[in-house]
């Protein structure tokens, strides 16, 4: 039987070395693989290239390690919760390759199927096409590196540019139920992007809330199958955490009350 579970997530992000790209699962705060995370700033790591959605907020998921200058790129298609990131994109600091999100999912899911590259409407007519978008400023403020131009070509009259897939070294992911084969089920809105990255990382790392038997998980109800992923990890009750909490204002006549907390299940 293969059991692909590891004992920490220390241990199963111990080999990821300097200058690894990583594809990072979740969307905002939701589904992010926060120990992992956690282990990988730990370990020290740095010059990562990150490929994810957004890159955290500036104390919680991947904003730990952006805040220590542990990322040299990123690519993602929202950036705007994260106030060290701005900073030191403005600064030089940091290279931001900003993808549509459409795109960059599919990127993930092409790779993961073996799919080199393809065409999409997204972007065409913009910078994203044309090229000139800043990807990183010098400490001047000068661009000192911009987005190259993309093949455009014509199908059945419209206009549709060549976008590549991505396969980054690792893909770090966060499950709601998982086996010892590395089977995963993702719960709600972590559904977005999590087994995206699962299939495109070469080496797939999965955190799991709850850890059962090969055989226990209804095969129709697998979101991600064991072939794409090579570890587990099991870590129950790890914090969850939400980016902005929304309230309706209090009817006529009732006492406004104002609740705060840091943990959310709904949707993780």
């Amino acid at each position: 039987m293969i059991n692909k579970v590891v004992a920490s997530a220390a241990e199963a992000v111990a080999d990821i070395s300097d200058g690894a790209s990583l594809a990072v699962g979740g969307f905002g705060l939701c589904g992010i693989p926060v120990a992992l995370i956690d282990a990988l700033h730990g370990h020290g790591t740095t010059n990562l290239e990150t490929v994810s959605n957004n890159c955290g907020v500036d104390d919680w998921g991947l904003g730990i390690l952006l805040k220590d200058g542990r990322i040299r790129r990123t690519i993602s298609s929202y950036v705007g919760e994260n106030k060290e990131f701005a900073r030191q994109y403005l600064a030089g600091e940091l290279e931001v390759v900003l993808t549509p999100q459409g795109t960059l999912a599919e990127k993930l899911r092409a790779g993961g199927a073996g799919i080199p590259a393809f065409y999409t409407p997204a972007g065409v007519g913009t910078q994203v096409s044309e090229g000139g978008l800043p990807q990183k400023y010098d400490a001047g403020g000068n661009v000192e590196i911009a987005s190259a131009p993309k093949e455009v070509r014509t199908f059945n009259g419209a206009e549709y540019v060549l976008e590549q897939s991505l396969t980054p070294d690792f893909g770090l992911v966060h499950a709601w139920k998982g086996d010892r084969h590395g089977n995963l089920v993702f719960h709600a809105t972590a559904m977005n992007f999590n087994p995206l990255c699962a299939m495109a990382g070469k080496i797939t790392i999965a955190e799991v809330e709850e850890l059962v038997e090969p055989g226990e998980l209804d095969p129709e109800h697998v979101h991600v199958p064991g072939i794409f992923v090579q570890r587990v990890v099991f870590v129950p009750g790890v914090e969850k955490r939400i980016e902005k909490r929304t309230v309706a204002a209090p009817a006529a006549g009732t006492t406004s009350r104002t609740t705060s907390g840091t943990t959310d299940q709904a949707g993780a």
